[in-house]
């Protein structure tokens, strides 16, 4: 059965998680940069997007898995971002198994504006 005190720890657990694996991500993406980045300074004097594999988060995962030290790092943010969105539905979950409609409804609702706001460009 779930309670307050149980859901407050799991939710404390998938936090750490998921920032403790962005980081690890991150990181592992900055030392492959730092190792494949040779030869002379990138110009950051001028703004350069990112190329069109790395603007969609399936382009990403893709780049990240051919070892693409960009992608790996933008992977890891993907993660950090996912991280709250993720409580949001673990929360819903459990007041739904402690039988809570109104949080559950509240939950849905901050969690279909958390989806809005990540998938629609404003």
């Amino acid at each position: 059965m779930m309670n307050d005190q149980k859901m407050e720890i799991a939710i404390g657990q998938i936090l750490r998680a998921g920032v403790f694996l962005a980081a690890a991500i991150v990181f592992i993406g900055g030392v492959l940069y730092l190792n494949q980045t040779r030869g002379p300074r990138h110009d950051y004097a001028t703004f350069q997007g990112e190329a069109i594999a790395l603007r969609s988060p399936v382009g990403v995962v893709k780049q990240a898995f051919s070892g693409n030290s960009y992608a790996i790092i933008q992977l890891g943010l993907l993660v950090l971002i996912a991280t709250p969105v993720a409580r949001v539905l673990f929360a819903a979950f459990g007041f739904l198994l402690e039988k809570d409609r109104l949080y559950v409804v509240v939950s849905l609702l901050v969690f279909a504006v958390l989806m809005y706001s990540l998938v629609f460009d404003h």
